[in-house]
């Protein structure tokens, strides 16, 4: 009898739960109310220099903290990999052949609706502060202070809504102490806030900051796995770039050699200016106490290197000055994340910090970016928004920047314009992944014939594989197994073994383009554009 009695009990509980246990899957997490967001961008910041992703290059604590009380995304990426337009896809919404801003030569229409321009009307208070990229006006903004184009390292200029200024230091610190000094003394606290805190660190030609040089000068860095790859499988495109770190990474320019060692060594330097010349005086001597020790090793160095010794002796140089304008960035996220947190901000404050594109940090031999290859095409994503996101969270779904201007609006309960092409994936930061239901990316790079010949490309990218078609003076296709070749070295485009999942990958392709209005119209009307500008003959 007692056995039947437990037996009964037992079944109960499993075909009946508990009023307790029914109630708590009903409930629904409330979202905060109109939330402050704080957009954090810096320039060419590759996620394989973000400890949070891989810890062998740089420790990055501050940057890291976001995703320790948040989400790291591991497949964030971008829809078109150089600067201004990835800036504009992020406000607008929109792929590059909508908005119009293809590369860093075509302007920008400002006739673009941007985001922020609808957190304004909603009541927000908007500020930005620091890399634009394009146009001296940005909409919708109560305030701001902006470098004009790429902006200097040293001593830099700003653009504000009351004329140009120069302020004395390091951009990386005005940058933050401009951010700080709205938050404390013009932030309205009875309005929600949209700030927009924009590093021009670390884009070329990364110049640190003196208390890193002095330190990150003396390190050496663990070699890339590819930084001697022959592009043995691949077409046209990946051989002819001109990004090498061999052949086109400035000894003067980027490394930093001074003019008299690459005059005596009668090696040319491609730029005949030199990025030190903002530099006061005493900041000039200082530098000058660093690397005018390393220009004469390398004097004494230089005639007994083979192209493989010059190749690693530049990628430490590079790694060495590029890695300190992330210190420097690292630290001043610090600073404001500092400021959230003991100004009771920190709750209802939604934190993101992204890039405008990936980097090669010697990959495939290479520096720069613009490839849908791997480290171009995926960008950083950390967010924190406390109470809402499960700390330590890791995201492997394919969001793009495309997303953010629909998430942002989301979040903040404003209406999307319907000819906005992101999807938002709120529902991946609030644990409703169910409701995300992307499985490709679509992306189509434009500048060529133009610095760094890369060649025009589109393609798709699942989590499995990634098809690329190079187009214009070429006609060549490249596919790659992402899960078997994560470093992407064999091009299987001719691989029988994979003609089916090939001509599966064309036919979303193909939807992919049709979904966001693309069409080899667009590009013929762009490419006649060049053409009458004179900028492609």
């Amino acid at each position: 009898m007692k056995s039947t009695l437990y037996i009964l009990l037992v079944l109960s509980l499993l075909f009946f739960p508990s009023c307790k246990t029914e109630t708590k899957k009903k409930e629904k997490k409330a979202l905060p109310q109109k939330p402050n967001i704080v957009f954090i961008m810096s320039d060419d910041h590759a996620y394989q220099a973000i400890s949070a992703y891989n810890d062998t290059l740089i420790q990055t604590p501050n940057i890291d903290r976001i995703a320790e009380e948040g989400v790291l995304f591991t497949n964030a990426s971008v829809t078109n990999s150089i600067c201004a337009p990835s800036r504009a896809v992020i406000l607008t919404g929109k792929h590059s052949h909508l908005n119009g801003k293809i590369d860093n030569n075509m302007p920008f229409d400002t006739t673009n609706v941007t985001f922020p321009q609808l957190f304004q009307k909603a009541g927000y208070q908007t500020a930005m502060f620091g890399k634009l990229h394009f146009g001296n006006n940005p909409k919708g903004f109560d305030e701001f202070k902006i470098l004009p184009g790429q902006g200097d390292y040293y001593n830099p200029k700003f653009i504000t809504s009351k004329g140009d200024t120069i302020v004395n230091g390091y951009v990386t610190d005005i940058i933050t102490d401009f951010t700080l000094d709205w938050m404390k003394k013009r932030r309205d606290t009875t309005k929600p806030f949209l700030l927009m805190y924009l590093h021009k660190a670390p884009h070329r030609t990364w110049l640190p900051a003196e208390r890193h040089y002095k330190v990150f000068t003396k390190k050496t860095f663990p070699l890339p796995a590819t930084l001697f790859d022959t592009y043995d499988t691949r077409g046209t495109a990946a051989k002819t770039a001109e990004m090498g770190i061999l052949k086109e990474m400035q000894l003067r320019y980027d490394n930093k050699l001074t003019k008299e060692v690459t005059d005596e060594l009668k090696v040319e330097d491609k730029y005949d200016w030199s990025p030190l010349d903002r530099m006061t005086t005493l900041q000039r001597t200082s530098w000058n106490e660093t690397y005018s020790p390393i220009s004469e090793e390398f004097r004494k160095s230089y005639p007994a290197m083979n192209d493989s010794a010059l190749t690693v002796w530049k990628y430490q140089r590079y790694m060495q000055d590029y890695l300190a304008t992330i210190a420097a960035v690292d630290e001043n996220v610090g600073r404001v994340l500092d400021y959230l947190d003991e100004n009771n901000l920190k709750e209802n404050t939604v934190v993101v910090y992204t890039s405008d594109q990936g980097f090669y940090l010697g990959e495939h031999g290479w520096f720069d970016k613009r490839f849908m290859y791997n480290e171009s095409f995926k960008t950083p994503l950390l967010i924190r928004w406390p109470n809402v996101i499960t700390p330590e969270t890791t995201e492997d779904e394919m969001v793009q920047n495309l997303d953010f201007a629909q998430t942002f609006l989301e979040i903040a309960g404003i209406n999307a314009p319907e000819d906005m092409q992101g999807e938002s994936f709120l529902p991946l930061l609030i644990n409703e992944k169910e409701k995300w239901k992307r499985d490709a990316v679509y992306y189509h790079y434009y500048e060529y014939p133009s610095v760094h010949a890369v060649k025009r490309h589109y393609g798709i990218a699942t989590k499995k594989f990634k098809l690329m078609h190079f187009y214009y003076d070429v006609d060549e296709w490249e596919f790659y197994d992402r899960e078997k070749d994560p470093m992407e070295i064999r091009n299987l485009y001719n691989d029988p073994d994979y003609a089916n999942i090939i001509s599966e990958m064309k036919e979303k392709l193909s939807a992919l383009r049709i979904k966001y209005k693309d069409s080899d119209e667009h590009n013929n009307r762009y490419i006649q554009i060049y053409k009458e500008n004179g900028w492609i003959k």
